[in-house]
């Protein structure tokens, strides 16, 4: 059996999610200090769920939605002024929430990736009309290099920015990511972060619709 100090910090919290589950149990065998007791270790499960749930939604689209319906989402945007404004998150990435024609996505600001990218099923689900390129496009990646269709995005808006007719690649490889790119940021008047906080400011700010 592994020592503790050995342990990754994920598989502590699961060595401590077990132990307050096998304490919790116990305790209901004793009358009233049992069951305050009990309801004291349930709470502290109840926070570690919410902690993985909150941690695991920046790499699970699932995840985030469910975080976002029950109101965990710490990358809350918002608009300030004429400026857009994107707490960083907790795995230290910006995440924005993005309408593409009539729909909502949550993806990865990325002043890394020259091109906004696109997952085959969020392009699919936007009604994008993806071809092929005459010449092969291929998209670096964390796995090297992986081939990719081209599309444009009519309308793609977070929170008063608007960008129109914005070229997007889009591939099955890029899982269930969704990543804006260079070609997004280069379009607004100015972009920096500060205090942990990305700041985006339009030429022309459209006004902020809500995406619930």
């Amino acid at each position: 059996m592994p020592a503790l100090d050995s342990l990754s910090p994920h598989a502590l919290i699961y060595v401590a999610v077990a132990l307050i589950a096998a304490v919790v149990l116990l305790a209901r065998r004793v009358p009233v200090v049992g069951r305050v007791l009990s309801l004291v270790m349930t709470l502290g499960v109840l926070g570690l769920a919410v902690m993985l749930l909150n941690e695991r939604a920046a790499f699970d689209p699932a995840l985030a939605r469910i975080a976002q319906y029950l109101k965990l989402d710490n990358g809350q945007q918002q608009v300030v002024g004429k400026e857009m404004r994107i707490p960083m998150a907790r795995d230290g990435h910006f995440w924005v929430r993005a309408k593409i024609g009539d729909t909502e996505q949550r993806m990865l600001v990325d002043s890394g990736a020259t091109i906004t990218a696109l997952s085959a099923e969020t392009a699919k689900a936007a009604g994008l009309h993806v071809q092929a390129s005459i010449l092969p496009m291929l998209i670096q990646t964390a796995n090297g290099s992986v081939p990719a269709g081209t599309a444009r995005i009519r309308t793609f808006r977070i929170g008063n920015i608007v960008a129109r007719d914005m070229p997007v690649v889009v591939s099955p490889a890029f899982g269930d990511m969704n990543v804006v790119g260079m070609n997004f940021l280069s379009r607004l008047k100015s972009w920096r972060v500060e205090d942990g906080t990305m700041i985006l400011t339009p030429h022309h700010p459209q006004g902020d619709a809500a995406i619930s």
